[in-house]
């Protein structure tokens, strides 16, 4: 048996391939002329199961299951076709699965290896063609139903494509994993089939669906918001083609502005201080300035009547606290830059035989690179050095760090 369908499929895939030209011109025309083929050429594909005549006298035209491989073939964004019939496929699966299983208590395996394989080829089949579903609502939904011309068939377009997810997501709902549990029974071959591999499948174009789902309602909206301004900008241009002598009157001098002018939104934001915008920075200071003077001048004010005697004493002298860490990280940056060349934060602390352990050096090194200004950090590049955590992925044991030069 599976020798004649090997051979009646070889023979099938030549007919596809000898006739490669008049197929895709019926796939791209919708139909095909007599004349366009040889009598013996026609009766033959039609004997074939390629094509074939709707009617007495009609041309000729592919058969949907020839039609349905070159879509899927080709990613045509013109097929609309969605499969949402989730109950026949259930029905189907747990038909299998009692063959398989009775196959098995009557101990034929070889009539239970073909059950099983045959429900395999169901099941994946199933998730199949609810990802070409998918895949064909992510087509129309990227390129905005672009093969229909008007706004009007664009909405309708996705209201249909709409429709088609609300009817998978119906179907998907139908499937009960405890019933298909309840089949598969203890065998561990039908649970993988009908609980694990379907389970995943199910859940991954349930997510997706429902992103699809948002998609279109947001290109739904964006389709009406369209439509209404290009409805009130035709209304506009007949109404001034029926009445040309129409002028604008003064809104803004009655009393009482109309709700429809007085829907513009405010032409200045409200004032706030940007800390991060360099361009404020001398506004800023001068706030501040103005801030720290103020309570000097009302204890002045405040104590104007009383005369008070004024001495003029020595300015006591001060001085800016060295920081010894900073002072060796500038060395160190400077080192970088005499040498040109990538130098290890650890083979400076050895070499300069600092006092500060490695990790409190690291640290220093980082701050210090991080604390520099931006026009001056673009020429340097600090680099980490280290390995991942044996145990927890996603972490990096720094190790020590290179400095060079951009």
């Amino acid at each position: 048996m599976s020798g004649n369908l090997h051979q009646a499929g070889l023979r099938f895939l030549r007919q596809l391939g000898r006739h490669a030209e008049p197929i895709m011109d019926a796939y791209l025309s919708g139909s095909l002329a007599d004349q366009a083929l040889e009598p013996a050429v026609q009766e033959r594909l039609v004997k074939d199961g390629i094509l074939y005549r709707p009617e007495h006298g009609a041309d000729l035209h592919l058969r949907r299951v020839v039609r349905a491989l070159l879509e899927e073939a080709l990613r045509d964004d013109r097929n609309r076709q969605i499969n949402a019939n989730t109950g026949s496929a259930l029905v189907t699966f747990k038909t299998l699965a009692g063959h398989y299983k009775e196959a098995r208590h009557q101990s034929d395996y070889a009539a239970a290896d073909a059950y099983l394989a045959d429900l395999k080829e169901h099941v994946y089949a199933f998730g199949e063609t609810l990802s070409h579903s998918i895949r064909v609502l992510w087509s129309r939904i990227n390129n905005e139903f672009g093969y229909v011309g008007t706004l009007n068939a664009k909405i309708r377009e996705n209201e249909l494509a709409q429709s088609q997810v609300s009817e998978l997501l119906a179907g998907l709902e139908m499937i009960s994993f405890e019933a298909l549990a309840d089949t598969a029974g203890d065998l561990r071959e039908l649970r993988h089939l009908l609980v694990t591999n379907l389970q995943r499948s199910v859940s991954a174009c349930s997510q997706e669906l429902s992103i699809v789902q948002g998609r279109l309602l947001q290109l739904l909206g964006r389709f009406r918001q369209i439509r209404g301004r290009t409805r009130l900008l035709k209304g506009w241009l007949l109404h001034m083609d029926q009445q040309p002598d129409y002028q604008v009157g003064n809104h803004a001098g009655h009393q009482n502005v109309l709700q429809l002018f007085n829907l513009a939104a405010p032409s200045l934001a409200p004032a706030a201080a940007d800390i991060h915008n360099a361009l404020h920075e001398p506004e800023l200071l001068a706030l501040i300035m103005q801030l720290r003077s103020l309570p000097a001048q009302e204890h002045l004010t405040a104590a104007a009547g009383a005369a008070t005697e004024f001495v003029h004493g020595a300015v006591d002298d001060f001085e800016i606290e060295r920081n010894p860490a900073r002072e060796a990280v500038s060395a160190y940056f400077c080192q970088v830059i005499e040498s040109g060349q990538a130098v290890s934060a650890l083979d400076y602390r050895e070499q300069e035989q600092l006092p500060w352990d490695a990790e409190n050096w690291l640290y220093q090194v980082i701050g210090g690179y991080d604390g520099l200004p931006d026009e001056q950090k673009r020429h340097f590049e600090l680099d980490t050095i280290g390995e991942a955590h044996p145990l927890f992925s996603g972490n990096f044991i720094v190790r020590d760090v290179a400095l060079w030069l951009a």
